[in-house]
């Protein structure tokens, strides 16, 4: 009876094992983080319900944003391109530098308000957020790699399977995840902070110049450069010729229709004197080069936008008015925050933000 009682004991410590072993893995549950928009703002266009934002989602989505690995050499992250300090946008180089010191054929604009926007590239090629960081990380000229080589470097890693599932419930690495990780962190980028802000939440003021910059802003301005956003998402030929070397026909690249030949989408003013420089080739370095293009070098074309066929009558003096108002949109709260910060660096926001302007 004992020896029975002792072989029933050890059946029982066999199942019990094997019970615990065929559990299943337990699932973490993400912190959700609410999305909150800025007063008086309209509601984002991105479709949070299918990517909820979550406090290990976000956190996901900063260490792939800064993730050489991403690259072919790895070398070249998304944040080699999109600087902080420059409000996430190529600062000082006219074409953004990709993999084995090759040239794009376009600036890295700003990112910032991005749950604002329906679609993404100088010529709106592509209409997801998700979707967007695809077209950089296997552009032969940018990073260089292929989906399938980054999805296998991401699940032989020690640390991204552990990541993805605290972010995701389960350690499952795939495209999707991939770029609904990006998604988040670039989400919470919204630049709403400036002085222009303050003013409008009534605590703080213009002086004189940047008062009389705003009222000719709105004159001269705020058709294309709406506010708050201080854009209107659409795409405008505003008079710049051709550039021999990249032939680069912006919108029309998309639609394959004339009307659209050298339409570029209307970047944000939101931290203007820090995006330099600007247009979508770089080819204006400073604010004054843009305001002499507008009211003089323009070459007005079938195409060129109604509003700009007379070009931009600008006096020095309103384009002095209009300076003092865009220095207003600077944002010194989102270039230094470290929330978006590389993991284990402190934000660099030490250049001047005016230098060339």
């Amino acid at each position: 009876m004992k020896k029975i009682g002792t072989i029933l004991f050890f059946v029982f410590i066999v199942v019990a094992a094997l019970g615990f072993m065929e559990q299943p893995e337990k699932r973490t549950v993400p912190r959700k983080k609410a999305f909150i928009v800025p007063n008086g703002w309209p509601q984002p266009v991105y479709d949070f319900s299918k990517n909820p934002l979550t406090e290990e989602g976000i956190e996901l989505g900063r260490q792939l944003f800064y993730e050489g690995q991403l690259s072919r050499d790895g070398n070249i992250s998304c944040g080699t391109c999109h600087q902080q300090f420059g409000a996430f946008n190529n600062f000082d180089h006219p074409l953004s530098h990709g993999i084995d010191n090759s040239l794009t054929t376009r600036n890295a604009p700003g990112l910032f308000n991005l749950a604002w926007q329906k679609a993404f590239m100088w010529d709106g090629g592509i209409n997801h957020l998700d979707l967007q960081p695809l077209a950089p990380i296997t552009a032969h000229n940018e990073m260089g790699e292929t989906i399938e080589n980054i999805i296998q470097k991401l699940r032989k890693s020690k640390t991204y399977p552990r990541l993805f599932k605290e972010a995701f419930g389960d350690p499952t690495i795939n495209t999707q995840r991939l770029g609904k990780a990006l998604s988040q962190f670039l989400l919470t980028m919204v630049s709403s902070n400036s002085k222009y802000d303050r003013v409008l939440r009534g605590t703080d003021s213009f002086n004189l110049p940047e008062k009389l910059g705003y009222t000719i802003f709105k004159s001269k301005c705020s058709s294309c450069h709406t506010e708050p956003l201080f854009t209107d998402f659409s795409y405008r030929n505003t008079g710049m010729p051709l550039e021999p070397y990249l032939q680069d026909i912006g919108r029309m690249t998309i639609t394959q229709n004339p009307a659209d030949s050298l339409k570029f989408k209307v970047p944000s003013l939101r931290n203007v004197m820090a995006t330099f420089p600007y247009g979508h080739d770089g080819r204006f370095f400073s604010l004054n080069n843009i305001f002499e293009h507008y009211r003089s070098n323009m070459q007005v074309m079938a195409n060129t936008d109604t509003l700009l066929k007379n070009k931009l009558p600008l006096s020095n003096y309103e384009i002095g008015q209009l300076k003092a108002f865009l220095q207003t949109l600077t944002d010194s709260v989102f270039l230094r925050d470290p929330r978006f910060a590389a993991p284990g660096t402190s934000p660099s926001a030490t250049r001047p933000l005016d230098l060339h302007n």
